[in-house]
């Protein structure tokens, strides 16, 4: 899925409208976690080096179609102001009088962040009408808000289509994230192991089934994996299941033969950990994958499990991981998580850690330097693992 990138585009005394994935953690005004801005500054800056002007535009929560200053972008405005170490322009609408006048008013190398395009209910419904006020503001359109991409609001699909001829490009972020989850999966490295965690099935029914398609080893973990035990008459004590989609594992396990690896052994306690204290106060016992007792809930894969997976991800050229394999925020459930973590960091494979939880835990761990790609979008990242075509990236021009 090849697609023109910023860097393919002349800037030089143009407006760049960049839609970027603010949609940062907020503690009153203060940026907790200013990840998601420093994932932009790439793009941003090749804006700014060209001679361009940009307006940036995001979302940020769920402010349900209706001003909120507790969704106001003005603390990302001001955060990434600081990482540029320059003023960062803020406009208090998005399509309305403050937003026009400010883009008008913007200089070659000024950077402009426009409201949450979320106070505006058209943006979730996609409107044309707000989606043509936003285009009439660029001279290029740039997506760089993976994290979105599956969904075709106005600014991610609307805007790049009212733009007609103008160029439409991805970032240098979205560029990344189609090089590994889409180009990756058509042409992998053989082993390629997948690695899903998490806790339904019914969450990763459509991503099981497509990596069973090109991989040549999908791992399980996490509270899936006691539905796929209930399936083969397992007792899964009092561990999260879906009774309902037990029929479903059934036909998975048949399917997929020697491809589909489940664990074999169980870290289990009694009851689920609300906090650390509670977690090393718990009765935990390491059984047989299919033998929890009565009273206990399985929170980990055993250490037998964690080994052989390891091993597994040691041979493998290609890895995917969506996913924990237990809880890994409460040692000593951690385990599991940790060594497949591990073992993914010390390959030699190119490895892909889905967005979420898997994020999350490689970043705890330490290891996000160590793998080869770390998605920036939870739902988007699963999408496209499910093999799903994206339209808000088919509507950007190709390469």
């Amino acid at each position: 899925m090849p697609r023109k990138s910023i860097a393919d585009v002349d800037v030089n005394g143009k407006t760049v409208l960049m839609r970027v994935d603010f949609n940062v953690p907020l503690d009153g005004s203060t940026v907790t976690d200013d990840r998601r801005v420093r994932m932009a500054l790439p793009s941003i800056q090749k804006v700014l080096d060209g001679g361009g002007k940009l307006v940036l535009m995001s979302h940020l929560g769920r402010p349900k179609g209706e001003a909120n200053p507790k969704y106001s972008l003005k603390p990302a405005a001001e955060k990434l102001a600081e990482l540029l170490g320059k003023p960062v322009e803020f406009a208090t609408d998005t399509v309305g009088d403050d937003a026009k006048a400010k883009v008008a008013a913007l200089g070659d190398g000024g950077v402009l962040v426009l409201e949450n395009l979320r106070f505006d209910p058209a943006e979730e419904k996609g409107g044309e009408e707000f989606a043509a006020a936003l285009a009439a503001f660029g001279d290029v359109y740039c997506n760089d808000a993976f994290g979105t991409c599956h969904r075709t609001h106005a600014s991610m699909y609307a805007v790049p289509k009212a733009m007609g001829d103008k160029p439409k490009v991805a970032g240098f972020l979205v560029e990344k994230e189609i090089q590994y989850l889409a180009d990756v999966l058509e042409s992998p490295a053989r082993p390629f192991v997948a690695i899903l965690g998490g806790a339904k099935v019914s969450d990763k029914i459509n991503v099981i089934e497509n990596l069973l398609g090109v991989c040549d080893k999908v791992l399980i973990g996490g509270a899936m994996a006691y539905t796929f035990s209930l399936a083969q008459g397992g007792k899964v004590g009092d561990s999260l299941v879906e009774p309902e989609k037990v029929e479903l594992a059934k036909e998975l396990i048949a399917k997929a033969g020697d491809k589909l690896v489940l664990p074999v052994d169980t870290h289990c306690g009694t009851g689920f950990p609300g906090t650390p204290e509670e977690a090393a106060a718990m009765e935990k016992q390491v059984v047989a994958a299919g033998e929890i007792p009565d009273g206990f809930e399985g929170l980990d894969v055993g250490p037998e499990t964690a080994k052989q997976y390891a091993e597994i991800v040691t041979n493998a050229k290609t890895v995917v991981w969506n996913g924990p394999m237990g809880v890994f925020e409460k040692p000593p459930f951690d385990a599991g998580t940790r060594a497949v973590a591990d073992a993914i960091a010390a390959s030699d494979a190119t490895s892909i850690i889905g967005g979420g939880d898997s994020a999350a835990a490689i970043e705890e761990f330490g290891l996000a330097d160590q793998v080869t790609h770390v998605s920036t979008g939870g739902g988007a990242s699963l999408e496209m693992l499910e093999g799903k075509t994206f339209e808000t990236l088919a509507i950007l021009d190709e390469v």
